[in-house]
């Protein structure tokens, strides 16, 4: 036979091969046509379709439709694209309703499907219905086949052999069982012993001997799928929705796109300005991309406005940002022609995939407009899914699980495997089978979630182009992630949520709220000296991008704060690209540099001679190999993919054959080869990075003018790469006074002003959102006037009361801050019957408290670290004084540089990489009341400490204080942990 019928990994836990194993194997033993037929999902029919056209196999489309409740199934083959919008309908009809029945299916319905069941119930059914139901023998003649064989011949229905194969190979069979095994939550032994060995690919030869006795079913089979002549979704570029009565999409994009362009530069527009507006809407319109532009715009300002009744803070990113167009419809805020951006990186005539353009908003308005585009658009627009696979600790995890062992055994383990503390070659029965298993899972779907911020709108309902889902939080999203929707030609807009957005927003409205004025419209934080200072010597903190410990050591090295210079330490800073940091700083400075290649000059001149951008990687291939833009970019294209390995080979042999014809050296290829892997994984175009700096350059503004504000929005916004703690500490280090919570002065949010800083309620553990709307709303008018009042007026439960007198919340109701006497008012409060308490009745009046001793000082402290995380008055470090005799404070560090020196240090975050030689270190930031501390653990100290290391808590380090560029590092080579209960006396 050579039709075979597969179930992909795609049918989540029910399959284990990819589409890609599946047609390998199906090629390699003869076959010709394939039909997939994934349970409930078209999700990988890209992939399934890819890997048809690799290995010359002619694709048919299909799934099984089942009835949840019952688990009643029904194999649908599509004939034609009526039956794939059929299919894709009734598939969604199954995800978003769990009473869907196969008896409900009608003759519109099915119109272009194929119906296959093994059911003579069903059967029968579908019958009796005037429809065109096909009988299936499955894998092998069997009696209740027979039976069904001698119906189907009575009522003239055809029979087939849909012989499902759920796994490539026989040697799969453990991952199988594995994957059931983790589904049913059964034990992989127990799986192993009863489960029936599933079916795999045969031979064709090996179905035709099967099926000798029954010699009109395996031609039949092929003859039904011969009239399948669906060969995959081919859509075209699917753009938003336009309303024609709005007259011409161009006309009105045109017209607005001046209108912005006044706004932005002036009435009198400069040649430039024009020049360049015209070009971009000339190729926007041919392309047929004005709707697009205009359904974003009207997301941005009318749904937004309407929802909010603000002005939009956003961060208009990624390749849409060069466009101008886009900067004059307020869709992004970095200008363009300013700063060089080239607008073709987003869109060209030659560009046949859709771009996308990437829209950040406050991380706590996002959903806000998420919710009123999906609504506005309701069955046109849903989210972009996400394939959830199992990663290596996720395999891990529940494989040990399949095999009986605690969650401590599976913690214990997985934490000596990634710090590569154990070798796995010593390890334990069962580990090396779960390892070893495992290693299997590792790629295979998990589930469906839902992508971070992709968006479909579609003309068509959204079933016409494929299934939709509802997520666990009731959002629709299509069964394709951004691959499988960029492949159907769906153009995605990205909604984001933007911590920094908020951060910034709320720091303004604070500042403002005051009655101080903050002129937006003319601020320029990119020309502000102090700003720039601040940035160049990497006291950038909290400020978005431009937080993590990387860049700010970057930030030193560079010592610029020119807003140019960030915009390429944005996206020069990659994981890949280390060398080349280091080289861009070299240059920076002063040191001697020259183009690779003189052709090279009018393209990485203002890079310094690298490629740092995106877009250099194209530009460069066009410069020296002699690429089409399109080839070009291609090859930027395949650099993110995770399907790479064999296209860069193509890619890198077209790319040194063009070279050798211009007349590049060899070596000079091989380095710009090199240069451009750089780019493996992730990295930034010109105009993201841009923007990034944008939102970051105003972060640090603020930082640098405002910065009790500033810190108070940063930890209400729970931050950003840091902890808490850390954000703490850093407004000590500001020389700000951090005042502990309290139940009359403190909102739920963190608040700000001149020097002072004052904690939120938000940030009491144990204390519930409940709690803290209570607090505020019940002393609007009047404050609380005693603890009996406080806890008359707001009915908390005892564990949130506690939390509070721990927190210091309650402190100002007592002399001295006598917590021992507020526990025991609270003992008492309690105590006293529920008609006693309640404040309808009269103020409550209690007797005199004893005269109680408060509490030592250390008790106060641990109270307080054990329920804020912080403290407010010190670092935790002051209380270990009588053991850090002789260490040497963080800000002093540069004054040691070349000696070695001992630290201490609270561990804030770290970062675990590996060596080009596969060995793992890691790179800690530490910190002490002073400073920020950055540090480098070697391989060799790493592998002797990983399994001490732990953030939030202290340490003693000792090592080598090294210097490069004006940044300062500490080497280390020994570590001693403090324990984190603090020493008795303060």
């Amino acid at each position: 036979m050579s039709v075979l019928f597969i179930r992909s990994y795609y049918s989540l836990m029910r399959g284990c091969s990819s589409p890609e194993a599946l047609c390998a194997r199906a090629r390699k033993l003869g076959f010709s046509t394939i039909v997939l037929v994934d349970r409930n999902s078209l999700a990988g029919i890209w992939d399934f379709l890819k890997a048809c056209r690799k290995y010359a196999l002619c694709p048919v489309t299909g799934a099984e439709i089942t009835e949840v409740e019952t688990d009643r199934s029904l194999i649908c083959l599509v004939r034609n694209y009526t039956g794939y919008i059929n299919l894709s309908n009734y598939i969604t009809k199954i995800k978003k309703h769990s009473n869907f029945n196969i008896s409900s299916m009608d003759k519109k319905g099915t119109e272009g499907l194929f119906l296959i069941s093994d059911s003579l119930e069903i059967l029968r059914m579908l019958s009796r219905k005037g429809l065109l139901p096909v009988a299936d023998s499955g894998r092998r003649p069997t009696e209740s086949a027979g039976k069904l064989r001698h119906w189907a011949r009575e009522n003239n229905i055809p029979m087939v052999a849909a012989a499902l194969a759920l796994m490539a190979e026989k040697k799969d069979r453990d991952l199988f069982v594995l994957l059931q095994a983790i589904r049913y939550k059964q034990h992989f032994a127990h799986q192993l012993a009863t489960g029936e060995l599933p079916a795999y690919i045969e031979t064709p030869q090996q179905y035709e001997d099967r099926f000798a006795v029954w010699p009109e079913v395996l031609p039949a089979t092929v003859t039904l799928v011969e009239q399948c002549t669906f060969r995959g979704p081919e859509f075209g570029l699917v753009m938003p929705p336009w309303q024609k009565e709005k007259g011409s999409a161009a006309v009105l994009l045109r017209k607005k796109a001046y209108a912005g362009a006044c706004i932005r530069y002036g009435e009198d527009l400069s040649e430039a300005v024009v020049e360049r507006l015209e070009h971009e809407l000339k190729i926007i319109d041919s392309m047929g991309f004005s709707t697009y532009f205009l359904v974003v715009r009207a997301i941005i300002h009318d749904c937004f406005k309407a929802a909010l009744h603000t002005v939009p803070r956003i961060c208009g990113r990624g390749s849409g940002a060069a466009s101008l167009v886009a900067y004059c419809l307020e869709i992004t805020n970095v200008c363009p022609l300013k700063h060089g951006l080239y607008f073709e990186r987003f869109l060209n005539p030659g560009r046949s995939d859709p771009p996308d353009i990437d829209i950040d908003f406050a991380w706590d308005e996002r959903d806000v407009v998420l919710d009123r585009v999906l609504l506005k658009y309701k069955n046109h627009a849903a989210m972009v899914a996400t394939v959830i696979r199992f990663q290596l600790r996720m395999a891990i995890r529940e494989t040990a699980r399949a095999f009986g062992l605690t969650a401590g055994e599976i913690k214990t383990h997985i934490k000596m495997l990634r710090q590569k503390t154990t070798d796995i070659h010593n390890l334990t029965d069962p580990w090396p089978q779960i390892m070893q298993l495992a290693a299997q899972l590792v790629g295979n779907p998990r589930c469906l979630s839902v992508h971070p911020g992709g968006v479909v709108i579609t003309p068509n309902p959204l079933h016409h182009y494929v299934p939709v889902e509802q997520s666990a939080k009731g959002v629709p999203i299509i069964q394709w992630d951004k691959d499988g929707a960029e492949a159907a030609g769906l153009v995605k807009i990205d909604l984001l949520g933007n911590r920094s957005l908020a951060v910034i927003r709320d720091c303004i409205a604070s500042i403002t709220s005051g009655g101080r004025n903050f002129d937006e419209e003319y601020w320029q934080p990119e020309e502000d000296e102090r700003t720039k200072r601040n940035i160049a010597a990497g006291k950038t903190m909290g400020c978005f991008y431009i937080e993590s410990p990387a860049m700010r050591l970057l930030q030193k090295r560079a010592n610029s704060g020119d807003f140019e210079q960030l915009v390429l330490q944005s996206s020069i800073i990659r994981p890949a690209a280390n060398d080349f940091v280091r080289e861009y700083v070299r240059r920076l400075h002063g040191g001697a540099w020259q183009h690779l290649h003189p052709s090279l000059k009018n393209v990485l001149d203002e890079t310094f001679g690298l490629m740092v951008y995106q877009e250099d990687v194209s530009r460069v291939a066009v410069a020296v190999a002699g690429f089409s833009h399109v080839q070009a970019d291609g090859l930027r294209k395949v650099l993110s993919k995770k399907d790479k390995i064999q296209r860069l080979q193509d890619y890198r042999e077209r790319f040194t054959s063009g070279c050798r014809k211009n007349g590049v050296s060899p070596e000079v290829c091989t380095k710009l080869w090199q240069m451009m892997m750089s780019f493996d994984g992730y990295s930034f175009c010109k105009a993201h990075s841009a923007s990034y700096a944008r939102v970051s350059y105003q972060a640090a503004y603020l930082k640098s003018h405002y910065p009790a504000e500033f810190m108070a929005a940063v930890i209400s916004n729970q931050g950003g790469y840091y902890s808490e703690f850390a954000y703490v500490s850093e407004a000590k280090r500001l020389g700000l006074q951090v005042l502990s919570p309290c139940v009359n002065r403190s909102t739920i949010r963190w608040s700000g002003r001149d020097k002072e800083l004052r904690v939120g309620l938000l940030s009491i553990r144990d204390l519930s959102t409940t709690g803290m709307e209570k607090i505020v709303s019940n002393r609007k008018g009047k404050s609380y006037q005693s603890c009996t009042d406080f806890w008359q007026r707001v009915k908390l439960n005892t564990d949130e009361n506690r939390a509070l007198i721990q927190a210091g919340a309650l402190d100002s109701f007592t002399d001295s801050a006598n917590r021992s006497l507020l526990f025991w008012e609270l003992a008492r409060f309690n105590s006293l019957g529920k008609m006693q308490r309640s404040v309808s009745l009269f103020p409550l009046k209690l007797p005199p408290a004893p005269n109680l001793a408060a509490g030592t000082t250390i008790d106060y402290l641990r109270q307080e670290y054990r329920t804020l995380g912080f403290l407010c008055k010190e670092h935790p470090l002051l209380l270990y004084d009588d053991r850090l005799k002789g260490r040497v404070q963080g800000k002093n560090l540069p004054k040691y540089h070349g000696r070695r020196i001992t630290f201490a240090g609270w561990l804030i975050s770290g970062k675990i990489v590996s060596t080009k030689t596969g060995e793992v270190m890691e790179f800690l930031s530490f910190e002490d009341e002073t400073a920020l501390v950055e540090t480098v653990f070697f391989p060799k100290v790493y592998r002797r400490y990983a399994t001490q290391l732990s953030t939030g808590r202290p340490y003693l380090l000792s090592g080598l204080v090294e210097e490069e560029f004006g940044a300062t590092t500490l080497t280390v080579e020994r570590l001693r942990v403090l324990p984190l209960t603090v020493p008795q006396q303060v």
